[in-house]
């Protein structure tokens, strides 16, 4: 019974979230356009829909994904062995970004931007093979990421250094990046920390900065995100250069 429960506040939290949303698009409707939506009752099966997705999506992270990368990081940091948390991290950031749609899309749709504008051929083999060297190389940095995020979660370094050498190298790359990848490359950072890396990054960092001594989880716990966001922005521009 308390399952249920916690299952309709849930419900009645997600629908919460999207009111504003609703409201916004509303008024432009009914005040700026003056018109109501053509397909309106599929309109609001889609927004039932929605509800449903973001209220079981949420359960799904509560009940699946937080409690793993948690349980993995303190089980790995109990461990004491340095080099295995670090494959860990590394496979754990690799393997989500690869899993990201948001990214699978924004690669899929580049790859036909390039191909239009003639950077690479037209073929579907082509545009098939420019889509997933992005994934990968975007892939890639997010494990690098993480794994160094790690490694300053365990060693206690200071973020903003990191962060601030990282953006330091961003300008720099940008000066020499080929115009047609910027965009694409500052997109990347965006839509890498999605659905699926986040939840379990967040854990992994929390976790970590819980069970190791001397670190605190509100100020050691956060901050893989920034790395995850930041190291596909230097990949992805390196990446257009090699092209």
């Amino acid at each position: 019974m308390s399952g249920l429960v916690k299952l309709l506040q849930s419900m009645l939290g997600s629908f919460r979230d999207l009111v504003p949303i609703i409201l916004v698009v509303s008024f432009f409707e009914i005040f700026i356009l003056q018109q109501a939506p053509a397909n309106l009752f599929s309109i609001l099966v889609g927004v039932v829909f929605i509800v449903l997705g973001l209220t079981f999506f949420v359960f799904g992270l509560e009940m699946g994904l937080f409690p793993i990368g948690e349980s993995l990081a303190h089980a790995l940091a109990r461990k004491g062995s340095t080099f295995w948390l670090v494959i860990f991290s590394f496979a754990l950031g690799f393997g989500t970004t690869l899993a990201e749609p948001a990214l699978t899309a924004v690669a899929a749709e580049a790859a036909e931007v390039a191909a239009r504008g003639g950077a690479i051929a037209s073929s579907e083999d082509a545009m098939d093979i420019y889509a997933l060297g992005l994934r990968l190389t975007v892939a890639v940095s997010v494990g690098l990421a993480i794994l160094l995020g790690v490694i300053r979660i365990v060693k206690g370094w200071p973020i903003h250094y990191l962060i601030i050498g990282g953006y330091v190298i961003v300008m720099i790359l940008t000066s020499f990046a080929p115009d047609n990848i910027i965009g694409i490359a500052y997109d990347s950072g965006g839509v890498t920390t999605s659905t699926i890396t986040v939840p379990l990054v967040t854990a992994l960092g929390v976790g970590l900065a819980t069970v190791i001594k001397g670190r605190n989880p509100m100020l050691d716990g956060f901050g893989l995100i920034a790395f995850a966001s930041l190291t596909p922005v230097i990949f992805v521009l390196l990446y257009g250069m090699v092209l």
